[in-house]
């Protein structure tokens, strides 16, 4: 499976993408490790979202022509919350 398609999926139509198993095995992490790094007060769709986007600047620039209006929407979605 390509990680890039996977993540791609996961998002929602919001824009956001849940803290969950399946986010993490993108990464190649377990949801225990992505969730013990979380700060406390930092809701978990938004440090899902967080994530995937250091990601995709992190690990898949190269391929940013491919990914730029899924982190654009990330990034309004972000910016959207309280």
């Amino acid at each position: 499976k390509d990680p890039l398609l996977q993540l791609v999926l996961l998002q929602k139509a919001s824009g956001c993408w849940e803290l969950d198993a399946t986010l993490a095995d993108v990464f190649g992490k377990t949801e225990d490790e992505l969730t013990s790094q979380k700060p406390a007060q930092v809701d978990g769709s938004v440090w899902a979202t967080l994530l995937a986007l250091i990601w995709l600047y992190g690990c898949k620039i190269e391929q940013q022509v491919e990914w730029q209006f899924v982190a654009m929407k990330a990034a309004s979605w972000i910016g959207s919350q309280k």
